[in-house]
């Protein structure tokens, strides 16, 4: 029988599927460097494979401070494009931990798109302004680029397999904000629609797990790159597990001075 959430369908897998509470953590990476021309071979095609720059590396220190304080991941998972992995680097090396790389968490292939610059695209696609103004769809316009329901399928079925794979606490995949549209749209059941939002670089979009249920808790945190004292080095919290409920058993008494 598919599973489904809401009414969604989503893969089968090979699994058991786990009814234990956890979290998924799907974290985008840091900035890229916009002009840089480094590439990549993909099972899809050559794509646009670009390094942090120097303020992506920050963010991914910053991202790091906040991870170390986190419940460790029973999974950890990466994209293979260099600003993913380069993103979870600092983390790896902290924690002494090494990312599994998943070929189906790189970003939509964008075809003839792949090096191309936003301005370039304007030109060859003058529908393009007003349909960015609509907030419509404009990634189907891409020469030879990767049809959406196909995007989506590979990156719901990677999660789903990863999931079912690490049954025994949560889980952690860096990657893009494709991705993350991709597998929370599916979620939502929103439709025809390729980026509902816009993840900032680092930010943490947060699903929870219960069986084949998914609900989606948290999107686009990115609080450690706006609230960085929170995660200072010098704050110590213990690790927050969270609990089957957070509602307490009993109302609490009522404030009864005026």
């Amino acid at each position: 029988m598919a599973r489904t959430h809401g009414g969604v369908p989503l893969p089968g897998s090979r699994h058991a599927v786990s009814d234990r509470e956890r979290r998924l953590y799907l974290i985008r990476h840091g900035r890229a460097h916009s002009r840089a021309s480094d590439e990549a071979m993909t099972s899809r095609g050559v794509v646009a494979d670009p390094p942090l720059d120097e303020t992506g590396r920050q963010q991914a220190e910053i991202l790091t401070r906040r991870l170390l304080k986190m419940v460790p991941p029973a999974g950890l998972y990466v994209s293979p494009l260099r600003r993913a992995r380069e993103t979870v680097a600092p983390f790896e090396a902290a924690a002494g931990r090494t990312a599994t790389v998943v070929d189906d968490l790189t970003e939509w292939y964008g075809g003839a798109w792949e090096f191309k610059e936003f301005e370039q695209l304007l030109v060859e696609h003058p529908e393009m302004p007003g349909r960015v103004l609509r907030q419509d769809p404009v990634l189907f316009l891409a020469p030879g680029g990767e049809r959406q329901d196909a995007f989506q399928s590979r990156v719901v079925g990677a999660i789903e397999e990863i999931l079912a794979s690490d049954t025994d606490g949560d889980v952690w995949a860096v990657c893009h904000g494709g991705v993350i549209n991709a597998y929370v749209g599916r979620i939502l059941g929103i439709r025809e629609q390729e980026m509902f939002f816009l993840p900032p670089n680092t930010s943490i979009n947060t699903i929870r797990v219960r069986g084949a249920d998914r609900d989606v808790w948290f999107l686009a945190d990115d609080t450690h790159l706006t609230q960085p004292d929170l995660f200072a080095d010098d704050v110590h919290r213990p690790a927050y597990t969270p609990a089957q409920s957070d509602t307490p058993d009993t109302p609490p008494e009522p404030d009864t001075k005026e």
